[in-house]
C-alpha cells in the first residue's frame, strides 16, 4: 500500500528527463534525486509514525497558529488542483492518447480539451462516491503497471537505444544538487507528510497499537517501498540517459517514455503501457480530489463536500489544458519555496519527543528557512530580488539551491536557546 501511495504515474516522467539531461553525470544526479524522491518521503512516513497521530495542521501549528492554518492550505492546493491533479490529466494524455493521434490532431488544443472533459468528468463522478471501485482498480493496476515498467527497464538495460551522451549545462557543475532539486517535482515528500496518517491507520487496523511498534512497522514498510521506488527511478533514469542518441532531447518525460516504449516494444507494447497509465493517473486523480475536498470541507463545513469536488475538478481540468511542460515549469518555483519548509518540519518532527514543547525551535527554524526558500522560489521563477546577491555572497550552498540549510540549523539553535529562557521566565512567575 505504501509503495502504491508514492508510485504515481506522474512520477515516471521525471527520472527519464533527469537521465536525458544528466547524461554521463547520471550517477551523482540520480543519487541527489533519490534523496528527495525516496529518502525524504521515507523519513516523512517515519516522522508521522512517531508523532502520535499528529497531522500536518497540528505540526504546522507549532510554528504559529496562523501558519498552522495557512501552510496546510498551500500544501493541499499544491498536491491538488494547482499542480498534481492537473498533471494526472496531462501525463495520461501525453503518454496514453497523444502518441496514437494524427499529427494534425495532436498539434491541436481541441484533442487535449476533449480528453480533459472526459478524464475529469470521470474523476468528478467517482470522487463523489469513491467506494471500493477505486481501491480495487488501484490494487489491480499498481502491480500491472509495475510489471510493464520492469519489462521496459529490463529491455532498456539488455538492448539500450544508444550510448550515454554528455550532460546538459544544468548538470555539468553540480549534478548532485541539481538532482536533489529535481526530486522536489515528485511531490512525494509533501505526500508523506499529508497522507502519513493513512499508513498509521492501516497499521492500527492490523491490531498494532504501541507507538513504538507503529514507528517500527512504518520504518520497515517504508524501507520496502523506498527500495522499490529507488529501483524504478534508477532504471527509468538509465533508460532516459541511453535514449538521447535515438530520439534526441525531448521537452518532458511523457514524450520520452512514449518514444522509448514504442522503440523497445512496438505499437502493442505502447498501447498496453498507455492503458495502464491512463487508469493509474485516473485513480491518483480521484484519490487526490477526495483528499483535498475532505480537507477543505473540514476546514469550511458550510460549503458542501460535493461543491468542493466540483470546483477542484473544474480548476484541475482548466489548468491541465496548459500542457505538461508548462505545468512542470509553473510548479518549480512553488516547490522550491515550500519543499525546504516541509523538510525542516519533518526533521523537527523526528525529534518530536525532545522538541514538542519547545515551539520556539519550530518558529525560528521555519522562519529563517522560509525567508531563504522563498527567495529561491523567486529566483526559480526568473525574478531576482535584491537580497539574492547578499545571500549568494554570505550563505553557503545558496548558488546550489541549498542556501536554506544553514539558516534552518541556526534558527533551530536560536529557538532552542530562547525556549530555555522562556521556560525559566515562566517558572519565575509561578
Amino acid at each position: 500500500m505504501l509503495f502504491a501511495i508514492f508510485f504515481g504515474a506522474g512520477n515516471l516522467i521525471f527520472p527519464l528527463s533527469l537521465g536525458q539531461a544528466a547524461g554521463t553525470e547520471l550517477i551523482p544526479a540520480i543519487v541527489g534525486f533519490l534523496m528527495t524522491g525516496v529518502g525524504l518521503p521515507l523519513l516523512g512516513v517515519i516522522a508521522i509514525g512517531m508523532s502520535k497521530n499528529e497531522d500536518v495542521q497540528t505540526i504546522s501549528a507549532r510554528v504559529h497558529p496562523w501558519f498552522g492554518l495557512l501552510f496546510p492550505v498551500i500544501i493541499y492546493l499544491t498536491i491538488g488542483p494547482l499542480f498534481a491533479v492537473p498533471r494526472t490529466g496531462t501525463v495520461s494524455y501525453e503518454i496514453g492518447v497523444a502518441p496514437f493521434l494524427p499529427d494534425a490532431l495532436k498539434a491541436s488544443s481541441i484533442s487535449m480539451m476533449l480528453y480533459s472533459v472526459v478524464f475529469f468528468g470521470v474523476t468528478y463522478w467517482l470522487a463523489l462516491n469513491p467506494g471500493k471501485i477505486v481501491d480495487r482498480i488501484g490494487k489491480l493496476l499498481t502491480p500491472v503497471l509495475l510489471l510493464i515498467l520492469l519489462a521496459l527497464l529490463a529491455k532498456s538495460v539488455a538492448t539500450p537505444l544508444g550510448i550515454i551522451q554528455a550532460p546538459l549545462a544544468a548538470y555539468e557543475s553540480a549534478p548532485f544538487f541539481k538532482g536533489f532539486q529535481e526530486g522536489y517535482l515528485t511531490m512525494d515528500t509533501i505526500g508523506s507528510f499529508v497522507f502519513g496518517l493513512i499508513v498509521i491507520n492501516a497499521i492500527r487496523s492490523k491490531g498494532v497499537d504501541s507507538p513504538r511498534q507503529i514507528a517500527k512497522v512504518c520504518t520497515i514498510a517504508g524501507l520496502v517501498a523506498a527500495s522499490g521506488l529507488a529501483l524504478v527511478y534508477i532504471g527509468l533514469s538509465y533508460a532516459g540517459a541511453t535514449s538521447v542518441e535515438a530520439i534526441g532531447h525531448l521537452e518532458n518525460g511523457g514524450l520520452i517514455i512514449s518514444r522509448v516504449s514504442d522503440l523497445q516494444f512496438g505499437v502493442w507494447g505502447s498501447l498496453i503501457l498507455s492503458v495502464a497509465i491512463i487508469f493509474a493517473c485516473l485513480t491518483t486523480s480521484i484519490g487526490l480530489v477526495v483528499a483535498c475536498s475532505s480537507f477543505f470541507n473540514n476546514l469550511r463545513p458550510s460549503i458542501s463536500y460535493k461543491t468542493y469536488v466540483l470546483v477542484l475538478t473544474l480548476v484541475s481540468a482548466l489548468i491541465s489544458n496548459v500542457g505538461l511542460t508548462q505545468i512542470i515549469s509553473f510548479s518549480i518555483p512553488v516547490l522550491v519555496a515550500i519543499y525546504p519548509i516541509v523538510i525542516v518540519l519533518i526533521a523537527l518532527t523526528l525529534f518530536g519527543s525532545l522538541l514538542r514543547k519547545r515551539t520556539a525551535v519550530y518558529t525560528w527554524s521555519v522562519l529563517l528557512t522560509g525567508i531563504v526558500s522563498v527567495v529561491d522560489g523567486f529566483n526559480a521563477a526568473g525574478i531576482e530580488l535584491g537580497i539574492s546577491k547578499v545571500f549568494a555572497t554570505y550563505l553557503p550552498l545558496f548558488s546550489l539551491g541549498m542556501g536554506w540549510l544553514a539558516p534552518a540549523i541556526v534558527g533551530g539553535v536560536i529557538g532552542y536557546v530562547l525556549s530555555f529562557r522562556q521556560s525559566a521566565y515562566a517558572l519565575s512567575n509561578e
